[in-house]
């Protein structure tokens, strides 16, 4: 009885609004299958378990920093003076059903979905999908990441407890070191003198309100594009320009999609009910002449952490008004020049290679060297910063003398980028001389005939004659099935004895 209501009803809204004509070729739009164009989509699903989380916690969180004395449910705690909002934290924690396993699963969403975007932007930048007509694209990418990091730095910072006050206590200097316009920046979040009492409020109505919806709306542009410009396809036997090969959207990639999002939730529920996160009932609340060693932020902003503590304690006196503190390069400089690069590199390469054409085909990142060197030395960058954010837990764990950890991230923060570069290329390159090996002689078969003159010989198998616009760009290997007998197949070559 329910089947044919729905089809009556679906017959009668398409006789209203033509839906059936929109919607089928919709429905008919093919995905690729390679495993890594899933990352976007974890990304997206880890956001949405991230809204939902977020929600449930905004129901019982309490903005203020106005001081009380704690008599609740955890008694480490009771008689300490502290902030509303470590108090209603608390309160969640333990006293609100269900509470302290959300707001794990919630913090544990917001490092992976950071996390996602990183590596769905590696696979786009190292296979070259930012090309034309992708920019616009690429660029909201990078946007969103920016955005997610300050979405993600604003909630780390609301409980007021003392790792998160720490953070905001670094975060205060930041914005001060900034040439003319730095009061007035740390004005504009903390209302006055640090700590103030307007931080949290001002930082809870951008973590639930602006942030989240830039990111809807960045999200909603940037699938739209996808949905409209078609994915790159990697080059194959079907891949080609001027089609899509994959899986259609009804109802396999559907059903492959569903399942990806039941699997990432499922993940995030096992890890915000097995593995602790940010235990703040541990460090208690905030109090500035307080501190401690492993005072970390989350892991998207370890680098500029790390780049702070590596940094010479280089100052500049300019006209004898203004002061630029050593933290300014590493804290505000290095970002910017990180995001700026980010942001102008599909510029900068079009530029470099001359090249305005359409691309439809996902490059190998060994068919261009260069920009894979470049990619490699910004992660081993990034990695060596990560390192030196960790060095006080190195130094007292293994009994390290902290300053010589110092200075060996110093080092390796000059040495290893370049080191990375040059051997991505030199591995590119020899990767490259690999194919054109094959392309002249065949592919390898694995298997020893001997010749009637005593000999042995690889069997090699030649590649089929390369037709078509696609196959001169990107040769693809066409070859006949390998034999499974020696004598099955002509030898091209002598190939090795």
């Amino acid at each position: 009885m329910i089947a044919p209501r729905i089809a009556d009803a679906a017959e009668s809204a398409d006789q209203r609004y033509l839906a059936a004509k929109g919607i089928r070729p919709r429905l008919n739009k093919v995905f690729p299958d390679h495993f890594s164009f899933l990352f976007g989509e974890l990304a997206l699903y880890s956001f949405v378990v991230l809204l939902l989380t977020g929600t449930y916690l905004a129901l019982f969180f309490d903005p203020s920093m106005a001081q009380l004395t704690y008599h609740g449910t955890y008694p480490n705690m009771n008689g300490i003076e502290m902030s509303r909002a470590f108090e209603s934290t608390l309160r969640i924690s333990f006293d609100v059903r269900g509470g302290l396993l959300v707001r794990q699963i919630h913090h544990w969403s917001a490092n992976i979905f950071v996390a996602a975007i990183v590596v769905h932007l590696l696979r786009i930048f190292f296979t070259g999908a930012f090309r034309k007509p992708r920019e616009a694209n690429w660029l909201i990418g990078v946007l969103m990441l920016l955005i997610a990091i300050a979405e993600g730095f604003a909630g780390y910072s609301l409980p007021d407890d003392l790792l998160s006050g720490t953070g905001l206590r670094i975060m205060s200097g930041i914005m001060l070191s900034v040439p003319v316009i730095g009061t007035w920046l740390h004005w504009l979040v903390f209302g006055g003198q640090f700590p103030g009492e307007v931080v949290i409020p001002r930082l809870f109505a951008l973590h639930v309100l602006l942030l989240p919806g830039v990111l809807l709306t960045l999200i909603a542009v940037h699938l739209a594009g996808v949905w409209y410009q078609e994915h790159t396809q990697f080059p194959g036997k079907r891949g080609m320009k001027r089609n899509v090969t994959g899986t259609r959207a009804v109802p396999a990639f559907g059903i492959k999609s569903t399942t990806l999002a039941v699997m990432v939730t499922a993940v995030l529920v096992a890890l915000g009910g097995l593995a602790q996160i940010n235990p703040v009932f541990h460090y208690g609340p905030y109090q500035p002449s307080q501190a401690s060693i492993n005072s970390q932020p989350d892991w998207y902003l370890q680098m500029v952490d790390g780049a702070m503590r590596l940094w010479p304690e280089w100052r500049i006196d300019l006209w004898g008004t203004y002061t630029v503190p050593a933290v300014f390069w590493p804290a505000v400089v290095m970002p910017l020049l990180l995001f700026g690069g980010m942001l102008g590199y599909p510029l900068l390469e079009r530029r470099a290679s001359r090249d305005s054409s359409s691309h439809q085909i996902a490059q190998r990142p060994r068919d261009v060297p260069v920009r894979t060197g470049l990619g490699v030395m910004a992660v081993t960058f990034t990695l060596v910063l990560i390192f030196a954010g960790l060095d006080d837990v190195i130094a007292f764990v293994f009994a390290i003398p902290i300053e010589r950890l110092v200075w060996i991230a110093r080092v390796g923060v000059l040495v290893l980028p370049p080191l990375a570069y040059l051997v991505a290329v030199r591995i590119c390159r020899r990767l490259q001389r690999a194919d054109s090996e094959v392309l002249a002689a065949g592919v390898s078969s694995g298997l020893i005939e001997r010749r009637a003159e005593g000999y042995y010989v690889e069997v090699v198998q030649p590649l089929r004659p390369q037709t078509g616009e696609e196959d001169l760009v990107y040769p693809r290997y066409q070859g006949n099935p390998v034999p499974r007998l020696p004598g099955d197949l002509e030898v091209r070559s002598p190939g090795r004895r």
